[in-house]
């Protein structure tokens, strides 16, 4: 843990443990910090000057917990833990105590990369004194139910009101097959005085969450999905009159979705952050008026924004820069790196450079596409060249830094690389992110294929050496690709990749979203949309299959099954083609 003034002077190194520390506040009294730790054996809340000086273990909870927040006195704290609540094969059989086998008897027993163990993620409320977390109270007695939600929900979903008198929190109050067909969470308020709990959001049959109030408490503010099922439709701020009950939709003119929110103007004026064509950037809306203004612009992605005296204080990326925090002058968006935690790093290193393109697709639309080129690129030269097929299929091809699927690292091996913001993309305009549902083969292939097309004229690419790569639904891109180039590529990496589209149907764990994005299940043999999607799947067609691929694939992801990668290498194999 580290701390360091808003100028970025005077770093200083809080902690130095074996164990990693995460979640730090500073106490509402703005003297010292609060962070969790498992460095006692399970996960508690530690209290810090701001010095180093006075470190304190200020919890005891059975079992440890996993997020913390304060009330904006300071005086309770709410925080998550898992608690038990369906029986497991033990429970039912406890001569059987060894047993791993598992009893399953209804949908939804496994989500992401973990089975379902009966235990469900609660939000529980306590004291503190300034020395001790103490009376902790779960406010979800009993429910099978999770808050945050699964499997990438975080403190986001949870909000003290300013008296610290009640917590609106996100949940999707369903199970079983209901849950796995809807997207219809809630946000729901909890009264600390009465144990009551209300939902605010009833009626509203898409997502809901994140939930924050106006600085008086008089209105409560939240993102919200409009179409049920859907989990990529716009997140649009609402605003709810907590007296009178009234609902207004506050960013109908603005087609983007905002997060990280913070008051300015006593509760007039809102930063946020929205990715808009390609970039993540800071903007500024009045409530009033919904007029919203932009404070930065550029290549780059910034996650968050904070506010600092005259100051605004964010993170940042972008595909040549791993993240740093940042000083924003909010007046003219000039941003300075204060931080500067990988700059001895970057000053060894000659990093790639990133163009910005606009390619005509095969329907005459404007397509942003990222050009990525190695370090020291002379025109002059032939590179070899890869596609990017992002995955999603809605999800933002941004200015990201990922330690996984990096660009920079990619174009310092000497290869160029093309990332087409295809349709279905996010930060493009929800119309853009539409086109790709219920047509997942359709235009989105197109627009792939177009941008190679494209580039492989430029007398820089290797037009003999192109190849195609892709994770989730870019591995799917990937694997249909194989099998419809027509000669274009002579290398192929698909990682956990659907390759039989029926198959995911029936293996998967969230069914609304193939639902939405297929129109349908396989059986539907008088569905025309479902049938059209099915019959995309790649594949029907890996008799096409001739160019060498290698498949990487997690035992863990229960999204898209690993026998997917296994089904798609054995193809591969017994067609004879080279494969790994």
């Amino acid at each position: 843990l580290f701390v360091m003034n808003a100028d970025g002077s005077e770093k200083v190194q809080l902690t130095q443990t074996p164990k990693s520390e995460y979640n730090a506040v500073w106490h509402p009294n703005g003297k010292q910090i609060v962070y969790l730790s498992s460095e006692s054996g399970s996960v508690q809340a530690w209290m810090i000057n701001s010095d180093g000086t006075g470190k304190t273990k200020i919890s005891d909870i059975k079992d440890g917990f996993s997020e913390l927040k304060f009330s904006p006195k300071g005086d309770k704290v709410l925080f998550t833990k898992e608690v038990k609540i369906d029986k497991v094969t033990k429970d039912v059989y406890p001569d059987l105590d060894k047993a791993d086998g598992r009893i399953i008897t209804d949908l939804m027993y496994r989500h992401w990369d973990t089975w379902e163990d009966g235990k469900y993620s609660h939000i529980f409320v306590a004291d503190f004194d300034g020395k001790k977390i103490t009376n902790e109270k779960d406010i979800m007695p009993g429910e099978p139910y999770d808050s945050p939600l699964k499997p990438f929900g975080g403190l986001d979903d949870i909000g003290w009101t300013p008296d610290g008198k009640a917590i609106a929190y996100t949940c999707k109050k369903l199970k079983g097959k209901a849950y796995t067909l809807s997207t219809n969470s809630d946000v729901y308020l909890y009264t600390i005085s009465s144990g009551e709990t209300k939902n605010l959001t009833e009626g509203m049959p898409g997502y809901d969450k994140a939930p924050f109030f106006s600085p008086d408490g008089s209105k409560m503010y939240w993102l919200s999905m409009e179409r049920a099922g859907f989990e990529a439709d716009k997140d649009r701020l609402f605003q709810l009159d907590m007296q009178s009950g009234e609902k207004k939709y506050l960013t109908e003119k603005f087609d983007h979705s905002p997060f990280s929110f913070k008051w300015i103007d006593e509760g007039k004026q809102l930063y946020f952050v929205a990715g808009v064509f390609g970039t993540f950037q800071i903007y500024k809306m009045n409530i009033e008026t919904q007029e919203f203004t932009a404070i930065t612009e550029g290549m780059h992605d910034y996650h968050s924004v904070d506010i600092a005296s005259d100051k605004l204080i964010a993170t940042r990326v972008d595909m040549t820069k791993p993240q740093e925090i940042y000083s924003v002058n909010p007046e003219t968006g000039e941003a300075t790196d204060i931080s500067l935690e990988n700059k001895h790093l970057l000053d060894q290193l000659t990093m790639p450079t990133v163009e910005k393109r606009w390619i005509k697709t095969t329907d005459n639309k404007d397509m942003l596409t990222w050009v990525i080129y190695p370090p020291n690129f002379e025109k002059n030269k032939k590179y070899p060249t890869i596609l990017y097929c992002e995955g999603g299929p809605q999800s933002p091809l941004s200015q990201f830094w990922s330690y996984r699927w990096n660009f920079s690292q990619m174009a310092s091996n000497g290869y160029i690389i093309v990332a087409p913001n295809r349709r279905g993309t996010l930060t493009m305009g929800q119309e853009w992110t539409d086109q790709i549902s219920k047509d997942n083969t359709g235009q989105a292939m197109k627009d792939l294929l177009r941008a190679i097309d494209v580039m492989k004229e430029e007398p820089f690419i290797n037009e003999d050496k192109l190849g195609a790569i892709g994770a989730s639904f870019g591995g799917f891109s990937v694997n249909w690709l194989a099998g419809n180039h027509n000669g274009r590529f002579k290398a192929f990496i698909s990682h956990c990749g659907v390759f039989n589209s029926e198959m995911e149907y029936m293996t998967t764990e969230e069914m609304f979203f193939d639902n939405w994005e297929k129109g349908g299940a396989p059986w539907e043999k008088d569905n025309k949309v479902a049938m059209k999607s099915y019959a995309g799947s790649p594949h029907n067609f890996v008799k096409n299959w001739d160019t060498p691929i290698m498949i990487i694939h997690g035992e863990h992801d229960y999204r898209i099954p690993y026998t997917q990668g296994l089904a798609a290498f054995n193809s591969a194999q017994l067609l004879g083609v080279p494969s790994k």
